[in-house]
């Protein structure tokens, strides 16, 4: 029996559904069983004091602060040298075998464990350029594993502007960087936003980098320069979860909570910013 076009289309349509529910509702699930746990740990003391009796009581402020120098720091660094080389890339560089060879590499290189990445950052800038475990350190060590996402994605948004946009720049004289500066990137920007955010989200959400070069165990004070330690949230949650005997659950939920809470609010932010770019965007 032949199945008619529109039939076909209704499953489609039907098996698309059910594969988006199966994927959403256990994310949906998981973050309202988070705040469940956790939403009675939340109060101002919560967010804006210092951690004390070994974590067992107080807040999370030094953790908060950490985390928020960690991703500005890895944005100082990541952002400006990941969208440079996706310009070379996609804009100046000849389709020859190096390029395919680096596109590859850093394909390859999105794939390589975080810890890989702790390692090295404390081979390297811990040790052999003697920063020792820093903010300047872990941003660092953030901003390498950050680079591939925001290199790709960032690619992937110039080469989607269409053509014409350049060839109508260059016919009115423009130069290749003035096409580049004034109409190719400012068409791209809300996908290469969309790289630094899921970069930037992933370095916030990070534990083993952070582990080698960063992290304190217990630091109830704010870092004074970019050479001090610092808690972080990412790592405030993997040592009261493990290594704190007796912890309450919901003060650890309640820090998932709000790690959950950071992120979110970088992809609203995000969300908003793309957005208002689209709206001006010509294509």
């Amino acid at each position: 029996m032949k199945i008619s076009r529109q039939i076909r289309q209704q499953l489609g349509f039907a098996l698309l559904g059910i594969t988006t529910v199966i994927v959403v509702l256990p994310i949906l699930l998981l973050v309202g069983y988070i705040v469940a746990q956790g939403a009675s740990a939340i109060s101002w003391d919560f967010i804006a004091a210092m951690p004390r009796d070994g974590m067992r009581a107080g807040g999370l402020w030094p953790a908060i602060v950490g985390t928020l120098l960690l991703t500005l720091g890895t944005a100082v660094f990541a952002v400006p040298v990941g969208v440079a080389v996706a310009v070379y890339l996609a804009e100046y560089a000849q389709d020859t075998l190096l390029t395919r060879i680096i596109r590859l590499a850093i394909v390859n290189l999105a794939g390589v464990p975080s810890v890989v990445y702790g390692l090295f950052g404390l081979g390297l800038f811990v040790i052999f350029l003697q920063f020792g475990a820093s903010i300047l350190a872990g941003s660092l060590t953030l901003a390498i594993m950050t680079l591939p996402v925001i290199i790709s994605t960032a690619e992937e948004a110039l080469r989607a502007v269409p053509q014409s946009f350049r060839i109508v720049s260059l016919s009115l004289g423009g130069t290749k960087w003035q096409t580049v500066r004034r109409v190719v990137l400012p068409q791209a920007l809300p996908g290469v936003l969309t790289g630094v955010i899921l970069g930037l989200e992933r370095a916030a959400g990070e534990t083993a980098p952070i582990l080698f070069t960063v992290a304190a165990f217990f630091l109830p004070r704010l870092p004074q320069s970019i050479f001090d330690q610092t808690m972080a949230l990412p790592y405030h949650l993997f040592v009261i979860s493990t290594q704190v005997p007796g912890m309450p659950v919901r003060i650890q939920y309640g820090t998932a909570l709000v790690l959950l809470i950071f992120v979110l609010s970088m992809n609203i932010v995000a969300a908003i910013t793309r957005s208002r770019f689209r709206a001006k965007r010509q294509w």
